[in-house]
């Protein structure tokens, strides 16, 4: 019990810090940039499970907000006025969700882990754009209307999500089973 509860620990941990890490391999788009914390997110929800993974991400989130420039823009408490704060709120809950649905298979499939992972997916963009849309036109009176936050939040952006997807599925598919024999 008390390894079991130490290896979660490295592996909430390993995942924080993958996750900040993935914030800075990016690949610029307009308005929201491409980066690796998707992959690592749902990774740790696959990995970890949906409370594990979902605690990774909020520790991500935590240490950004308290000041370290973990996230792709930098860090502080401001943060949560920038429009793209909203994706990385939906880090959390997809991590969750995906983590839950890897939980309650019966056997891994890449068949069920690809559900999961583009549920995840469909999770983090409905999240992140309705937080960009509020913020922008609500909060920083820099209004975006429905067409461009489609066009630059999702459409231009999700092809390499969709690819991290796969990547995901494919990784856990040959990651679980080690991990299974260390228990």
């Amino acid at each position: 019990m008390r390894i079991q509860k130490t290896r979660n620990l490295v592996f909430c941990a390993m995942f924080t810090t993958l996750t900040a890490v993935g914030a800075f391999i990016k690949i610029p788009v307009p308005v929201v940039p491409f980066t690796l914390q998707f992959l690592f997110t749902m990774m740790a929800g696959l990995l970890m499970g949906g409370r594990a993974g979902a605690v990774s991400v909020g520790v991500y989130m935590a240490l950004g907000l308290a000041g370290l420039p973990i996230f792709a823009g930098g860090g502080g408490i401001w943060y949560l006025l920038k429009p793209s704060f909203g994706y990385i709120i939906g880090f959390c809950i997809a991590s969750y969700v995906t983590g839950k649905m890897a939980e309650n298979m019966q056997k891994l499939t890449v068949k069920g882990l690809l559900a999961a992972n583009f549920t995840g997916l469909f999770i983090v963009y409905g999240v992140g754009m309705f937080y960009y849309y509020v913020i922008c036109n609500y909060v920083i009176n820099t209004p975006i209307g429905l067409w461009p936050l489609f066009l630059y939040c999702f459409i231009l952006a999700v092809p390499g999500d969709i690819c991290l997807c796969i990547l995901a599925a494919y990784l856990t598919m040959r990651i679980k089973p080690a991990i299974e024999k260390v228990r």
